[in-house]
């Protein structure tokens, strides 16, 4: 089994609407958790990871230079992360299908745990 982080992104909008009222807060939770209790139950969820805040900073290049972010050129945040286990890429996919993010205009950036870099840096160490 391989691990795959799945990056959690949506408008500052479609963020607002999910979280809009206390019912909608509730049922947008409920559905978040129902997804994260399947993934569970199934063995694929290896970190339930974090939401994480809309604000932040971004330091760049050589010069470090600081600017709002994390990302003022892009629409769309990264509003959390899990990681889950899966076969491969295809299966990780599939999996991310049932995302409640999906119910809107958001999306699920899925990506592959690079396991052989961190190996290759815990023997230099």
């Amino acid at each position: 089994m391989s691990e795959f982080v799945y990056l959690f992104r949506a408008s500052a909008a479609d963020r607002s609407a999910a979280l809009g009222t206390p019912e909608q807060a509730q049922k947008s939770l409920q559905a978040w958790m129902a997804w994260i209790r399947d993934l569970e139950t199934n063995g694929h969820l290896k970190s339930r990871g974090q939401p994480i805040s809309p604000d932040g900073k971004v330091v760049r290049g050589s010069r470090k230079v600081v600017t709002d972010g994390p990302y003022v050129e892009a629409k769309d945040m990264v509003l959390g992360f899990i990681v889950v286990e899966a076969r491969d890429l295809a299966q990780a996919v599939e999996l991310s299908r049932g995302c409640p993010m999906l119910a809107g205009d958001g999306s699920v950036e899925i990506r592959p745990v690079e396991t052989a870099m961190m190996k290759d840096l815990e023997r230099s160490t």
